[in-house]
């Protein structure tokens, strides 16, 4: 059992509580989360993205998707930890346990700051039912954490208007507008991908993806940025003030909706704002709970984003293609590991211009870590990358003009019938969604049997969605919109609008022998508009060759041939001017017309 568990057990019996929740959050519903945060990896050693630990005196489980099952697995093994696969057959979920554990007398305890206030309704309703008491202002495991990272302050930086192509006043002006035609006085922000973009500033706050701690409440007059001053340079500071920004310590944001007048009318997305803001609120004020109105014009990127993610896209995927060179004229000649071809890839990133950063943790996995969804090597775990089977390269990059996230399969060596069958599947799913054309009023439901279909076919599926928003530098999961085949609140009702840009990532995992999985991002684009109705379609940004070298033409049609010729036509024309000598003649031969 991890001495961490024991020490929480512990912490608990001297509060006197039953039952302690943990989840993976910080103060703002982030699905990364600085090191600060981390409370539930720290207790459970499990480190993946997603996860909620339940302890009680006698028995602790750890909930988490099938991204994660494998990885948690492995490091739940001997931790006193039992892992709770969500959505298989025989798992209850987290509320179900716990209504059939709390009882009347019991006390379930958890930090407010790190759980959203819908979730804290249900387990507040919960407990309630169950006639046990529900306590918010306990961060146990913060108590037994020694050496716990302090909130990190990183240096803010902005991104320019010829950048991201709106000014903040014109931002700030826009979602007052929104204000008022919602009879809202006031609106609080906890959001900080949304925070970011509304005041065109970045930061470092959390590994890989751009934002800076903050809280913000916008109202007609006042823009009020909770923040810790240090991070601000005089002349960014200047900049936000000459737009009516004003700040305030970053911890302040419960004092100010306290002091929030009677007559006031908040709006705020109670899936993002964390409970202790909730619960501080007065009770005669009234609460709007709305989606941010940040979110769709943040997710819906305009021209001039677009524009820019393009050029991102091309330094990327010069990157990636010359790593793919590399890895193709290497393999077998000089030792390479898991760990060795990520750090190539970042080095070929480094040498783009206006390149910041990874966008997240890549994951490289040869053989049968391909097969591990989001798996990332360590020095524990990191093997050396053989002259056979595949090696699952999904890794990402944040430069000035944009985000990317890009998941290449690359043969090694001589493949068998089965790779290839199941390399030319994921291809032809991956093809059939990324050259969708749709109706406007879509969702990303509608369109996820696209990609499905050949899976569902031969009764195979994969254990995640299809694809994800994308952010502007930002996160690299953003939405409200999805490809999902599964009914969820977002991707039934997040309607794809132009400029929307979402990952297309099918996969095939065969658990100990090898993955696949091939992912672009795509945008969405006008169409034809006529008296049949307005019309849509997805166009890649992502611009790197697919292995020809993994693929059985015999088990495509010839539409399927053709979507990957004319993709590839595209790849050589925007990259070929970025390549000479041997890599030129390479890239020609790896985009050929097959």
């Amino acid at each position: 059992m991890r001495e961490q568990l024991k020490q929480l057990r512990a912490a608990m019996k001297e509060h006197r509580v039953d039952v302690c929740y943990i989840p993976t959050d910080d103060f703002h519903s982030s699905e990364y989360v600085g090191n600060y945060f981390k409370a539930r990896a720290y207790i459970s050693g499990f480190t993946g993205s997603a996860g909620t630990l339940v302890v009680t005196e006698n028995w602790a489980g750890l909930w988490t998707d099938g991204r994660y099952f494998l990885q948690a697995a492995q490091q739940l093994k001997d931790s006193g930890i039992e892992l709770c696969k969500i959505a298989e057959p025989g798992v209850p979920t987290i509320e179900e346990y716990l209504s059939r554990e709390l009882s009347k007398g019991m006390k379930l305890a958890f930090d407010g700051r790190t759980v959203n206030t819908r979730q804290y309704q249900r387990l507040k309703e919960l407990a309630e039912k169950n006639e046990a008491a529900i306590e918010t202002s306990l961060d146990l495991a913060g108590e037994i954490w020694e050496d716990r990272p302090a909130l990190s302050a990183e240096p803010v930086f902005e991104l320019p208007a010829e950048l991201v192509g709106e000014s903040r006043a014109e931002k700030l002006a826009d979602v007052r507008q929104k204000l008022t035609d919602a009879g809202a006085d006031c609106l609080v922000l906890a959001s900080l991908m949304d925070i970011c973009w509304l005041m065109n500033i970045r930061g470092n706050d959390v590994a890989c993806t751009p934002v800076v701690l903050s809280f913000a409440a916008i109202t007609a007059k006042d823009a009020v940025l909770f923040i810790n001053p240090d991070v601000l340079t005089d002349e960014i500071r200047g900049h936000l003030e000459a737009d009516g920004v004003t700040f305030q310590p970053y911890e302040n944001i419960y004092r100010y909706v306290k002091a929030l007048p009677s007559s006031t009318t908040v709006m705020m997305n109670l899936s993002v704002v964390n409970s202790a803001i909730f619960t501080a609120v007065p009770a005669n004020v009234k609460i709007l709970d709305r989606r941010d109105p940040t979110e769709l014009p943040k997710a819906a990127k305009n021209p001039t984003e677009v524009e820019n993610m393009r050029k991102a896209h091309i330094k990327d995927g010069v990157a990636v293609t010359k790593l793919m060179y590399w890895l193709k004229h290497s393999i077998g000649k000089e030792p390479m590991t898991e760990l060795s071809v990520a750090e190539k890839l970042e080095g070929f990133r480094k040498e783009q211009e206006g390149y910041l950063e990874p966008s997240f943790n890549p994951i490289v996995g040869w053989g049968p870590h391909g097969a591990i969804i989001h798996y990332s090597a360590t020095e524990e775990s990191n093997v050396p990358v053989q002259p056979s089977s595949f090696l699952l390269a999904d890794t990402g990059g944040h430069y000035l003009e944009g985000t990317t996230d890009i998941t290449r399969t690359f043969a090694m060596g001589p493949l068998t019938d089965e790779e290839k069958k199941y390399y030319t599947m994921v291809l032809r799913s991956h093809l059939r969604l990324g050259n969708v054309h749709f109706r406007y009023g879509c969702t990303g439901m509608n369109l996820d049997y696209a990609a499905r279909e050949p899976f569902w076919a031969e009764n195979l599926d994969y254990n995640h969605g299809t694809g994800h928003g994308v952010g502007y530098v930002l996160g690299v999961h953003e939405g409200p919109q999805a490809f999902r085949w599964r009914h969820t609140e977002n991707a039934a009702s997040a309607v794809l609008e132009p400029g929307m840009i979402t990952s297309d990532e099918p996969g095939i995992y065969l658990e100990g022998k090898f993955g696949v999985r091939l992912e672009n991002l795509t945008v969405v684009v006008e169409g034809v508009t006529n008296s049949y109705g307005r019309f849509l379609h997805l166009e890649y940004l992502t611009m790197v060759p697919f292995d020809l070298d993994a693929i059985d033409l015999s088990l495509m049609s010839a539409e399927e041939v053709r979507l990957l010729n004319a993709y590839h036509e595209q790849v050589r024309e925007n990259l070929l001017p970025y390549f000479k000598g041997d890599e030129a003649e390479w890239l020609k031969h790896a985009t050929r017309a097959v």
